[in-house]
This record gives structure tokens, C-alpha cells and sequence, in this order.
């Protein structure tokens, strides 16, 4: 399964866990930033109010990457060291309404200000990029929790 920009509207990532982030340089000063996710794809909520959950690994990789500002705070919930969790991601055009352009699904085309907020522990990514695509590398596993064991991630 794969997505991208154009998908943005019907993802959602809350709660998702990630496990890994790398900057991969890129050119003119930009760099393609990549998170290595668990992503979930379904919950499956039981007759008595518990939930499932449908999930892969996944990489998500933004595009164009410029302006990157993030803050991670382990020390302020005394937290371990663990995967961060996703609260939600949002994005916004960064040009005018004159100067937008649209692709042939009536989408509006980067670039945009995207913001990562964390949920746990408390932080934030912000930064620039044309886009994002997002791919699965494991296997669809359906279990209790919301994050991968290490044995089911490549």
C-alpha cells in the first residue's frame, strides 16, 4: 500500500509510534525526512468498548524538506526512553490563494508548512516540504496494542 500527498485527507495518524527519524540530504539546501512508523490502519472497537488494531510498519517520508524546527521533551514527564506517539499532523499552503496551483484531482500542490504535534512525551516537528508519500514495509499484524513488538519489525 502506498499514499501520498493527494491522501493527506483521508490518513489519519494519531497515535501512531515512531521508532526512527532520519534527514536524508537533498538538494539546494532541502532534505527528504523520513519516519519509520507503525502505522495504524484500523481500529476495531469490540462489543464491549476495547479496541484492535489493524497495523504495519511504514515508512513516511516528506519531500523538499526546509525549516526544520522540533522539540522532544523526555525530561519534563519523566519518561523513558521509548518510540514518540503522534497526536496529529496538520498542514497549511504557504501560497496565496492567487498564486495556488492545483493538480488534476483538484488538490492544491505544495508547498506547505507541516506540523507533527507529539503526544507523547510532549513536542513538536514544524517545517516546510512540497509533500509526502508513505509506504508499508512489514506485514498487516491485528493485535491488542498500538505499537509493534520488535520481533514484528524489520
Amino acid at each position: 500500500m502506498r499514499w501520498h500527498t493527494a491522501d493527506f485527507d483521508g490518513l489519519s495518524w494519531h497515535d501512531v509510534h515512531v521508532h526512527g527519524f532520519r534527514i536524508v540530504e537533498g538538494e539546494n539546501g532541502t532534505a527528504e525526512l523520513q519516519l519509520d512508523i507503525d502505522f495504524i490502519l484500523e481500529w476495531i472497537q469490540d462489543g464491549d468498548g476495547r479496541f484492535r488494531f489493524r497495523l504495519a510498519q511504514a515508512m513516511l517520508q516528506f519531500h523538499e524538506v526546509f525549516g526544520l524546527r522540533f522539540a522532544l521533551d523526555y525530561v519534563a514527564c519523566s519518561a523513558g526512553m521509548s518510540a514518540f506517539t503522534i497526536g496529529g499532523i496538520t498542514r497549511v499552503p504557504l501560497r496565496g490563494e492567487d498564486d495556488a496551483s492545483e493538480d488534476d484531482a483538484g488538490e492544491v500542490m505544495g508547498p506547505w508548512r507541516w506540523r507533527i504535534d507529539v503526544n507523547w512525551p510532549e513536542g513538536f516537528l514544524e517545517f516546510e516540504a512540497t509533500g509526502f508519500s508513505q509506504w508499508l514495509v512489514g506485514e498487516i499484524i491485528e493485535q491488542d496494542g498500538q505499537s509493534l513488538r520488535p520481533a514484528d519489525r524489520i
